[in-house]
């Protein structure tokens, strides 16, 4: 999907171009603005590819807020909306894909569609063929998985492979050869853990060898480092979804779905390594952080569907979070699925009662009878 947004100053005119682009299949109107203001303060926060601007506005043109919109991430397409020939020059020097004159007639529109899709194809083609996806593939959520154009490596032992994880987490960074023998090997005598460690090392780098990674662990100054380049990890993407968000203010959804689509599991969860626990919470606190960020847009986008998706999924990493159980409650009332709320309270109340003897909070208890309270009146009416 093409994901738009559009200001007008004209409330007729906005609903009217908003009705021909939701009739396009790949077009997805996210957000419609009415003044310059609004654009600027919620713009930076959202995902957008191409924005419908009209040029007279009051307060800041739209050609201003071309160039302020192009500041945020350059490669935005810009239509400009206008019921004047003049701006036309000035429209092209923002580097705006189209200009539309008013009233906008659908084939005409149907035109400015067919150049942006013909333009995101091209870029797709692009970087389909620039940036293939990396022949090593880590998987850390779940099972920790190291596959090589998608056929899992065979570890020559089982410490070789637990070897690799534990220097992948420190990855870049110089890890004390003690570190490691204290870690892995601390229920063996210190002569033959060095012996061992020394010959994990050597299966290790013959195994990474072997894939076309030769030279990639280095040993300096007592200290072990892995020195990994041209790989796709699911934990790295994740981190590096949050970080762009909490510098630009903008997630990216598409690789936010990818990874929630990608997702097996909590962190290294089918490995019994002691030492991955602290690691393990940090990342299963950012997947959940991620879930929030996901729930949030598809909350101010209508998008029920991924919302409850997102909820369930979140419910299922905290299955004891008064607060994801609150949110599905109130999203099965918003669709109309009160039956499902209260099977939701039900299944949450039975939980905490079974494990932690304990019962949901008030609030939470509060907004279930709430729920049952309008069954009634609604069975009430029926009756």
């Amino acid at each position: 999907m093409i994901r738009v947004i559009v200001m007008d100053d004209e409330p007729l005119a906005l609903v009217n171009i908003k009705k021909h682009l939701n009739a396009f299949d790949d077009i997805e109107v996210i957000e419609t603005f009415t003044t310059a203001k609004d654009l600027l303060i919620e713009g930076p926060t959202l995902d957008f590819q191409v924005a419908f601007l009209d040029v007279e506005m009051p307060g800041m043109s739209g050609l201003e807020v071309a160039q302020l919109i192009k500041t945020w991430d350059k490669n935005i397409c810009i239509i400009f909306v206008t019921a004047y020939r003049d701006y036309a020059v000035q429209a092209f020097d923002v580097q705006s894909l189209d200009y539309l004159l008013k009233p906008i007639s659908k084939s005409r529109l149907e035109m400015t569609i067919n150049r942006i899709q013909e333009l995101f194809q091209k870029d797709l083609t692009s970087a389909t063929q620039t940036h293939q996806k990396p022949s090593l593939m880590i998987r850390c959520f779940g099972e920790f998985v190291v596959s090589y154009e998608e056929k899992a490596i065979h570890w020559r032992t089982i410490k070789t492979k637990e070897l690799f994880a534990f220097l992948f987490l420190q990855l870049h960074m110089p890890v004390p050869r003690d570190t490691i023998l204290d870690t892995l090997w601390s229920d063996t005598d210190i002569k033959k853990a060095r012996v061992q460690l020394h010959t994990t090392v050597s299966y290790l780098r013959t195994t990474l060898s072997s894939y076309g990674y030769s030279d990639v662990i280095e040993y300096t100054n007592g200290c072990y480092i892995l020195k990994l380049e041209d790989f796709q990890c699911d934990a790295h993407d994740l981190e590096y979804i949050l970080n762009t968000k909490a510098e630009t203010g903008r997630l990216d959804i598409e690789k936010a779905e990818e990874l929630i689509q990608n997702y097996h599991g909590e962190f290294m969860a089918t490995l019994d390594y002691s030492w991955t626990a602290s690691k393990a919470n940090l990342m299963n606190k950012q997947f959940t952080q991620l879930l929030d960020e996901l729930i949030h847009y598809y909350t101010k986008n209508q998008n029920f569907k991924n919302r409850e998706r997102s909820l369930l999924l979140a419910l299922e990493l905290n299955p004891y979070s008064d607060k994801t159980v609150q949110l599905l409650i109130r999203h099965y009332t918003e669709i109309g699925n009160r039956a499902e709320a209260i099977k939701m309270y039900h299944s949450f109340n039975s939980l905490l009662l079974s494990e932690l003897n304990v019962s949901p909070t008030q609030e939470t208890t509060d907004l279930f009878q709430n729920v049952v309270q309008a069954q009634a009146k609604e069975l009430e009416k029926s009756i």
